[in-house]
């Protein structure tokens, strides 16, 4: 008898008791496609995936169902098939990675799907195959009021004929995409009211000549331009971002023109890098900063004459940069509320000795 009640308690199902909501939290932890594999374990378990809040695709997506098999090699068609099983409320979040070359109808499929069923965070990585690229179809983006977070990522073209109208959009990562022309990203950026952090990873001579930021709702901005120095071209950046709080600017190098309109909001300001531009006014734009990070040379940009950076109280620089005393020497009298300053020196010498050098200047 104690023997069965042993054998009894092994073969207990107690995971299948469990509460759907801690269930689906079990399986949010696990890859989609293994989640979707425990529909086959028993009736329980036969639908439970569908309900999940969030889903991610990559190219090797191969579901089983408890119906039927999936041929693997028909990505598009495996996708879409997860997607009309779901049935959660509400999507939260799609991830998915796909090779350049995929059809862009089976793209709008998926992209439409998600549309309907009120995804928040989109995902869009798409990795070179054979140096194809993926056009996303812009009929799709002309209204939207659910969409928060949109990634887009490398062999993607962007082409916005007209003005999109992501209503609720408020975080916004371009990483090496490809726009048409600057139209497009004007009409993307404008149809945008809601937009408040935007991420931009590209090089500078890819796309288009004048690359042009302006939202009047953008708080945080990061730009990290990817061309290595000496890989010459014509290329600019005008930044127009009256609410900018943040500023974060890197490898800006070798360009035409990097224009910014005075951001009267701003609380901090990180860049990194900048050099070789014929016209810019980079520091003249940062005179309302409560916080600069400068990892620039004097020689490398143009200092204001007669600006005073009053709001200033933390200060940040390298110590490695040519002539960077000439740089600290111009900020100490610039600054009049100056409270903090760091200096960091990251060479292979210099930091094995004195890793960071901190000085505190109370006034």
């Amino acid at each position: 008898m104690e023997q069965k009640f042993k054998t009894d308690a092994m073969n207990e199902d107690r995971i299948s008791d469990l509460p759907d909501a801690l269930l689906l939290h079990i399986l949010s932890s696990l890859p989609t496609e293994n989640a979707i594999a425990t529909s086959v374990l028993s009736r329980r378990w036969r639908s439970l995936w569908t309900m999940l809040p969030k889903l991610k695709f990559d190219s090797n997506f191969n579901p089983v169902f408890d119906d039927d098999n999936i041929d693997p090699t028909m990505f598009s068609e495996n996708v879409y098939k997860t997607l009309s099983l779901h049935k959660a409320p509400v999507l939260e979040s799609l991830h998915l990675s796909f090779e350049g070359r995929t059809d862009c109808l089976h793209v709008g499929i998926w992209i439409a799907t998600a549309f309907a069923r009120g995804v928040r965070k989109l995902v869009l990585d798409s990795f070179y195959q054979e140096e194809q690229t993926v056009t996303l179809p812009s009929v799709l983006f002309s209204y939207n009021d659910s969409l928060e977070i949109l990634k887009l990522k490398c062999a993607i073209d962007l082409d916005f004929p007209s003005r999109v109208c992501l209503k609720s959009l408020r975080k916004l990562y371009l990483d090496q995409v490809h726009f048409k022309d600057e139209e497009s990203v004007c009409n993307l950026l404008c149809g945008c009211p809601s937009l408040q952090d935007l991420v931009v990873h590209r090089y500078s001579n890819a796309d288009v000549a004048t690359f042009t930021i302006a939202s009047p709702s953008l708080q945080r901005l990061t730009i990290e331009d990817l061309r290595q120095e000496g890989g010459y071209g014509n290329g600019s950046y005008v930044i127009n971002a009256p609410a900018l709080k943040y500023l974060n600017i890197n490898g800006v190098i070798d360009i035409e023109s990097c224009l910014i309109d005075k951001a009267l909001e701003l609380v901090e300001a990180k860049i990194s890098n900048v050099s070789g531009i014929t016209n810019e006014n980079i520091m003249e734009s940062l005179t309302s900063a409560k916080r600069l990070i400068l990892h620039l040379s004097p020689l490398e940009v143009k200092f204001p004459t007669g600006k005073i950076f009053d709001q200033l109280v933390c200060l940040e620089l390298l110590t490695y940069e040519r002539e960077w005393w000439n740089l600290l020497s111009i900020m100490l009298d610039s600054s009049p509320k100056l409270q903090i300053l760091k200096l960091t020196d990251v060479s292979s010498f210099t930091s094995c000795l004195f890793p960071q050098l901190h000085f505190q200047v109370i006034c």
